[in-house]
Formats: structure tokens, C-alpha cells, sequence
């Protein structure tokens, strides 16, 4: 008589069929135990997971408890053989435990000797894969990659050799669709023996693989060794797992188990969706379809539900007419048919692919554009899980859901990506401060997280450019958001708590006024005074000795930000205007020393010019302005200095009507003259034409000057000043350009409308030869 061996299921994580093979064997075994592939201390994580108001998918989460952060995830949807596993066992009152590698050993082998993150090529969606492992590995230095031709994988083999076009159409027609009793056991566990046939276990990943099988077959004897016998044990477990975890092969010892590479770990639960679920997501274990294979499992739940081809072809017909595009019944049975006729040349029910055909063929009558949309909802779907109230394991998570509360913006929590409008300003017409101000602190919440880098919000451009009450965000949740937040406790045990500490980390690295003035104004939206007192030491620190003029404009700029928000943002801004003072005089002041550069340093400062006379227009009251406008005319004047600055100069003092148009017409004669090089001359022009376009179209003195001097340059001088004026004219509208012409029409005395035409006409052979010359000349090695 053989010897009682515990009952081994063998799954693929994220199968139907699997779940519901697997239930039938727990009803028919009546186990006293089942044990489950996933960490053995995420046991009390199981009156979570089997909860009634647990929404799956759901995941547990597992992450280091100091820096450097790894972390792991390990999904669960309604159709996960572990899930159904867990959920037999609470409606059974059976006694359920997970049995793999404890999370500390898990992210300790996710780190070389020397602390780096072990980063292994993608492997495919297969039985093998526990779950998708985000690795942090930002420190990690890895050497380029070795461009190879790609080969097909032993899933792609195996697809080719059944006749069908992927692995996951093989695996749905030759396993998800597997009726009879212990059918699906006896199938995987032989395509997972044959599996293992075939791989190297010369791989870090194989002998990982090969650690966590030694530590499974010692959890199962510890069960027995406790006083149960092996049958009335099930165990479940990558079907490539299944025929390794018998008494044949010993299990792991005491001092093997000692020497594991650990880091000190916690876990917890955290929401998971569909999308990420998915293959398109990048999730390597994965499958391709969530929310049909949700379809699949109801299917087997429910007999007399819709067959299952109808169902889903119905499904893409109502997201088609909800887009606008209609589709009749009769189409949808047509599709049906087609789909059957297909899935019976393979002897077999209607694959996912035969559904795609034929709604393509039918619905999208042969375009895949038009049903690609209404597909990728129906297969994928939106669904994202959610979890009771306090089930949360770090107290950053509970915070972050109880502001989510406090500031009513539990309904973004989804999916989907909306849109939200907030004005900052105070609410008059409600009762309580909470109200008048909810919009700032939504503002406030939605900038920490941000600044934590926590994907939940994006903020957009508002309509009213230049207004400090209104904000626009996109909202959307993701699994990735809830992860950052997980690694954020690492920084406070608050939302709040952690944004104060990355700004204190910030500033303790920072180097230049520019990055202290920039935490001020993040600091600043996120409502943080205390941050906003500790960077403006910071900043009052550096600004002594700062003589960058590109990062002290950009700094005052910022800090001009910040004290226009003091009102609308309710903090008192006094403290930091004889900042701005200050800062705004030493980049006065180092304007012109800066000014001695090339064109590369030029560009940027062209973008400091504009922060600062922003400044000086903003709070004229405060700055000295004179000085300003002192700094600009040296600027304009000077011949030894950059023309493109000395250009862009002389184009602010036109707009503040500093510049007369005598005084322009001898600056322009001056800078434009015969004899001057191309580089000085366009590059003065091309400054000057970055300002206030309307005021240089309507001085004819200006383009007179400019056509006299591009005459009298020679070929060699034209192409060199053709560098210069093509950036100068590369960005003027079609309408400034129409106002040029009609200037040089009237400066050479003819008709408008007969150099509009000229200028508009097609080009023949000669100019179109010319033009391709000129296409292939490399201007800026000029």
C-alpha cells in the first residue's frame, strides 16, 4: 500500500479554472489544513484578504523597514486559486496558512553582497511567477546591455508546436477549459514536471526557486510532525512546484534556514485594480485579461449564466454604442457563430483570441480600430479593489485614507481618471471654516502627496494663466500610489509628518538659492509653515554668497511666487519680502558681469532676465526698480557683452517705453550697420525680436534697417546670419509674418498684395534645388 502523501494542487496563479477545480477537491478531500504559496508571516493578513468588505483585487504588500526600499506584491483577484483556497477554508472553518519564504528572506534576496538590488531580466507569465517584484534599484550600476536577436521563449515553443498564435491562447484552450474531475490537477502537474525538464538551474532565479521548494516541503512536515496526517493535508502551489515538494526531496534545515539573507520587513494589504493585474501593465505574473477571466470564473459559479461567447460580445457591443457606434443583436449573434465555427476547428469552446476575431470580423467590420477601445475595457476592465476602514498595516496608510475622507475625495479613489477644479479662495456661503477652506486643504493634501511622489494626482494648466486661487488636477488611483505611500512611512508616520521630513533632507543637501527657493514654494502649496520658516533660513544662508545670476533670478522668482500666494494661501508672507529684496538686488547687480558668455549660457539667462523683470513689474513697491532698469540700459548699450542679451535687453526697455523710436532707429542703424558680423548684428536681432513683437512690426524704421543691412552682407555673411535669423523668424506667427511683408513691401515701393503673392507662390525646379541645398546644410557648424 503507498505510503499517505498530502494532496498537491498544482495551479497557474490568476486562473479560473484552477480556482474551481481546486474547490471541487476541497469538498471531495474535507482537509484539516491547506497550505498556500505566499510568505508564512502574512498569516494574520488571511481574516483581511476572506473579509466580506474586502473588495478584491486586493494584494498583499511586503517592504523593507529601512533604506535602501524593496518591495513586493502579491495579487489576488476573485478567480486566484489562493483566494478561493482561503475563502473555502474561512466558510469550512478549515485551518488555512501560507507556507513560502517569510517576506524578511524575500527582500533580502533581492539584494547583492554589496546592498545593490539584484535586477533579473523579465521572465514570462508563467506557473513559476509568486509575483511581480518592484525593485527599487536606483543605486544599481548596471552595464549596458547586450543587444542580442531575440529567441522565442519555451511558452512561445510551445504555443508554435500546438498550432496556436500566443502562449495564453494555448494555455486558456488546453487548460481553462478542463471539466472533469482531477482533469486540471493531473494536466498542470504534468506540464509542470515537463516544465522543469527544461530549465536551467544554473540561474539566480532557478536556485531561488530551488530555496523557496526546500522551505515549502519543510512547512509540510512541520504540519505533520504537529499531528496531522499527509491526507489531510492540501497543499497549493505553482503547478512547476508540484511534483518537487514530495517526501522524495529533503526539506530545508535549521542552519540552512539561518544563513538566508534577511531584511527586517512588515506587510500589509493594499487595494489592487485590474489594469495592473493585467500583462499590459507590465505585471509579469499576470494574465491579459482580468476582467474576462472574471467573466470566465462566473461562468463556472453560475450554470445557468450566459454563455460565456455571448456574454462578452454583448459586453463590447454596449461599450460601442456607448461611444457612439452602434452594433444590432443580429451582429452579435453572427459573431457568435463565427467565434464557435472557429474555436470547433480546434475542437475545442471559443478562446479569448476567438472572440477578438470575430468581434473585429463582425462588430468592427474588419477595422480593429473601431472595437479596439471597447475591447481593452471589456478584457481589462477598470475594477480597482478596496478594503475595510483600519485594515491598513502602516499608520501613513490609515492617515492618507482618513484625509481622503476628511477632504471628500473618497470618489476619486478610482481607476478611472477624473478631473478636479479647486479655488482656493475662501467659501463665504457655508457655515463651518472647514468648508469655507476645503478646496485649500484639498490643494495642500494633493501638493504633499505630490511631493512624496505619490502617483494619485497630477496637476494641470488652469485656464486663468497667471491666477494664484485657481488649480486643476487629474485624479486617478493606482497600486503604484498605494506602494508609495507604503515606502513613505520610512519618512514619518503622517502624510504630513513625511512631507516635512524630505523637505528637512532637502535642505540639508541643498546647495544653491535656486533649490532652497523652490522647497519655499512647494513648502508654501503645501501648507507648511514650520518648512517654510526652515527653508527660508536655508535660503538667507546662501544668498550671501551667491553670485549664479540664472539660479538667484530663478530664486527670486520663486519667492515672488510664494508672497503672492500669502493671502489666497492664509500664512503671512512678511517674513520673506526682505528676501526678495535682497535676492532681487544681487541678481541686479550680477547682471552684467553675467552677460560676458556664449550662446548655450545666454539662452539660459535670457529665461533669468525674464524672472527678474517679472519681479520688478510684480512689486515695484518693494524692489529697487531704478537699479533694474539701470543694469538693463548697460546691458543694452554694451557692444563687448553678448548680442543676444544685449538684444533682448533693449527689448524690455521698448516695452516699458524706455527706448523712443529715434533713439530705436539709431540702436537698430548702429547694430545693423555694413561692416558688422554676422554673429553681432542677427544675433542683437534675434534678441530683440524675442519681446513684445507688435511694438518692432509697427516701427517701419527698424525693418528698413534690417533689409539694408542683410543687402549689403556678403554670400559667406548671409549664411552666417542666416543662423541667427531663422531662429529669429522660426517662431512668429503666420498673421507677424504677413505684417513683415507688408513692412518690406512698403519699404521697396510696390504693391502688398503683389509681395504677399510672391512670397506665398509655389517654388520652381531651381528654388526647390536650392532649397534641398539648404535643407542639408549644417547651420550650426557655422
Amino acid at each position: 500500500m503507498p505510503t499517505p502523501t498530502p494532496h498537491i494542487f498544482g495551479v497557474r496563479h490568476l486562473s479560473p479554472a484552477a480556482a474551481w477545480h481546486l474547490r471541487q477537491l476541497l469538498d471531495r478531500v474535507r482537509p484539516k489544513l491547506v497550505l498556500i504559496e505566499g510568505s508564512d508571516d502574512a498569516d494574520e493578513l488571511i481574516p483581511h484578504i476572506v473579509s466580506p468588505k474586502s473588495k478584491l483585487p486586493i494584494a498583499i504588500l511586503a517592504y523593507t523597514a529601512d533604506a535602501p526600499v524593496r518591495t513586493f506584491v502579491y495579487p489576488l483577484a476573485t478567480y486566484s486559486p489562493e483566494y478561493q483556497a482561503l475563502s473555502w477554508c474561512q466558510e469550512n472553518k478549515v485551518k488555512a496558512r501560507f507556507m513560502d519564504l517569510p517576506s524578511s528572506v524575500f527582500l533580502g534576496l533581492m539584494d547583492r553582497d554589496d546592498g545593490t538590488a539584484v535586477v533579473e531580466p523579465e521572465q514570462p507569465a508563467a506557473e513559476t511567477d509568486k509575483a511581480k517584484i518592484d525593485q527599487d534599484a536606483d543605486d544599481a550600476e548596471m552595464p549596458p546591455p547586450v543587444i542580442e536577436p531575440k529567441r522565442d521563449s519555451v511558452y512561445d515553443q510551445i504555443a508554435r508546436l500546438a498550432g496556436e498564435p500566443d502562449y495564453e491562447t494555448y494555455w486558456e484552450r488546453h487548460f481553462e477549459q478542463l471539466r472533469g474531475d482531477d482533469a486540471y490537477l493531473n494536466a498542470a502537474r504534468a506540464y509542470g514536471a515537463e516544465l522543469r525538464t527544461m530549465e536551467d538551474f544554473s540561474t539566480r532565479r532557478s536556485a531561488e526557486n530551488l530555496v523557496r521548494e526546500a522551505y515549502m516541503r519543510r512547512k509540510i512536515q512541520e504540519a505533520i510532525a504537529g499531528g496531522l496526517k499527509p491526507e489531510q493535508i492540501v497543499v497549493v502551489t505553482g503547478a512547476f512546484h508540484a511534483t518537487a515538494l514530495g517526501p522524495e526531496q529533503p526539506p530545508m534545515t535549521d542552519e540552512e534556514f539561518a544563513k538566508l539573507r534577511r531584511r527586517e520587513s512588515k506587510l500589509t494589504l493594499m487595494p489592487y485594480s485590474f489594469f495592473k493585474l493585467s500583462s499590459q501593465s507590465g505585471y509579469g505574473a499576470g494574465n491579459h485579461a482580468p476582467a474576462y477571466f472574471e467573466m470566465v470564473w462566473n461562468g463556472f459559479k453560475k450554470d445557468s449564466a450566459p454563455a460565456l461567447p455571448t456574454l462578452f460580445l454583448t459586453s463590447v457591443v454596449r461599450e460601442l454604442r456607448a461611444s457612439g457606434t452602434f452594433r444590432s443583436t443580429a451582429e452579435v449573434i453572427e459573431g457568435v457563430r463565427l467565434a464557435e465555427a472557429m474555436a470547433h476547428m480546434k475542437n475545442s469552446l471559443p478562446t479569448l483570441r476567438d472572440l477578438q476575431d470575430a468581434a473585429v470580423a463582425l462588430l468592427g467590420q474588419g477595422d480593429p480600430s473601431v472595437v479596439r477601445e471597447s475591447l481593452l475595457r471589456v478584457e481589462v476592465g477598470t475594477a480597482i479593489g478596496s478594503l475595510a476602514k483600519g485594515v491598513s498595516q502602516t499608520s501613513i496608510q490609515d492617515d492618507f485614507y482618513r484625509e481622503l475622507t476628511r477632504l471628500k475625495l473618497d470618489q476619486f479613489k478610482a481607476a478611472v481618471r477624473r478631473e478636479l477644479d479647486l479655488d482656493l479662495r475662501e467659501n463665504r456661503r457655508v457655515k463651518t471654516a472647514e468648508a469655507a477652506f476645503l478646496d485649500l486643504h484639498r490643494s495642500s493634501f494633493l501638493h504633499r502627496l505630490a511631493v512624496l511622489d505619490v502617483d494619485f494626482a497630477k496637476q494641470l494648466t488652469v485656464r486663468q494663466q497667471g491666477t494664484t486661487w485657481a488649480e486643476s488636477w487629474a485624479l486617478q488611483w493606482t497600486p503604484e500610489a498605494e506602494i508609495a505611500i507604503v515606502e513613505a512611512v520610512l519618512l514619518g508616520e503622517t502624510i504630513e509628518l513625511a512631507v516635512a521630513f524630505k523637505f528637512k533632507q532637502c535642505l540639508e543637501k541643498c546647495a544653491s538659492v535656486a533649490e532652497a527657493s523652490k522647497v519655499i514654494r512647494q513648502a508654501c502649496e503645501c501648507g507648511m509653515s514650520a518648512s517654510i520658516e526652515l527653508a527660508r533660513q536655508t535660503l538667507q544662508r546662501l544668498a550671501s554668497d551667491s553670485s549664479d545670476f540664472t539660479a538667484l533670478a530663478s530664486a527670486t522668482y520663486e519667492l515672488g511666487l510664494v508672497i503672492r500666494y500669502g493671502d489666497v494661501r492664509q500664512f503671512d508672507a512678511a517674513p520673506l519680502k526682505p528676501l526678495l529684496e535682497q535676492l532681487f538686488l544681487e541678481g541686479a547687480l550680477s547682471l552684467v558681469g553675467a552677460a560676458s558668455c556664449d550662446l548655450a549660457a545666454a539662452k539660459k539667462m535670457v529665461a533669468g532676465i525674464n524672472e527678474l523683470n517679472k519681479v520688478a513689474l510684480d512689486y515695484t513697491a518693494l524692489i529697487d526698480e531704478p537699479l533694474w532698469i539701470s543694469e538693463l540700459q548697460k546691458l543694452a548699450r554694451a557692444d563687448h557683452l553678448n548680442p543676444l542679451l544685449s538684444g533682448y535687453a533693449c527689448a524690455l526697455l521698448v516695452e516699458r517705453n524706455l527706448i523712443s523710436n529715434d533713439e530705436l532707429a539709431r540702436e537698430v542703424s548702429r547694430r545693423l550697420s555694413p561692416g558688422i558680423s554676422a554673429d553681432l548684428g542677427a544675433g542683437w536681432f534675434e534678441g530683440l525680436a524675442q519681446r513684445n513683437r507688435y511694438a518692432l512690426l509697427t516701427r517701419l524704421a527698424l525693418w528698413e534697417q534690417l533689409d539694408n543691412y542683410v543687402a549689403s552682407l556678403t554670400d559667406e555673411e548671409f549664411k552666417r546670419a542666416l543662423v541667427f535669423l531663422r531662429r529669429s523668424f522660426g517662431d512668429f506667427s503666420p498673421a507677424e509674418k504677413n505684417s513683415i511683408t507688408e513692412n518690406l513691401g512698403e519699404i521697396w515701393g510696390v504693391n502688398l498684395a503683389a509681395v504677399s503673392e510672391v512670397l506665398s507662390a509655389e517654388l520652381n525646379e531651381q528654388e526647390k534645388k536650392k532649397l534641398d541645398e539648404l535643407s542639408g546644410f549644417d547651420f550650426e557648424g557655422l
